[in-house]
């Protein structure tokens, strides 16, 4: 092994030992605040917290989150494409409408399903 490879595993095992011992360190020397206000759970001045902290949400608020990110992901796949569509032709040009036709009767499917629908 040359000498470079074990400097570099040194320093990276130094620096993994080194920041649990800084956390540690911050935590035994950090300030302590006895205030009441610092142990409840918002310190903006909202006031006391109606309801618990492990309250059940419904499934719909998953599922818009789901959704989101993959028409988001979308767009980050678009994104790539229309910077190099010329150096694509149409080859890419008919990819991606393959593409957007897949994620379109994906998005139809869910309309129909009632996905959306709040009620």
């Amino acid at each position: 092994m040359s000498t470079e490879l074990i400097l570099s595993a040194a320093t990276l095992i130094g620096i993994a030992a080194l920041v649990p011992c800084l956390m540690a360190l911050t935590a035994v020397l950090g300030p302590r605040s006895k205030s009441k206000m610092k142990n409840e759970a918002y310190e903006s001045g909202i006031g006391p917290v109606i309801g618990h902290a492990d309250q059940k949400f419904s499934v719909k608020f998953y599922l818009i989150a789901i959704l989101f990110l993959i028409f988001d992901i979308e767009a980050v796949f678009m994104y790539p494409w229309a910077v190099n569509l010329r150096e694509l032709g149409w080859f890419g040009f008919t990819e991606m409408l393959v593409f957007m036709l897949l994620l379109l009767t994906g998005l139809i499917y869910i309309l129909k399903k009632g996905v959306l629908n709040w009620r």
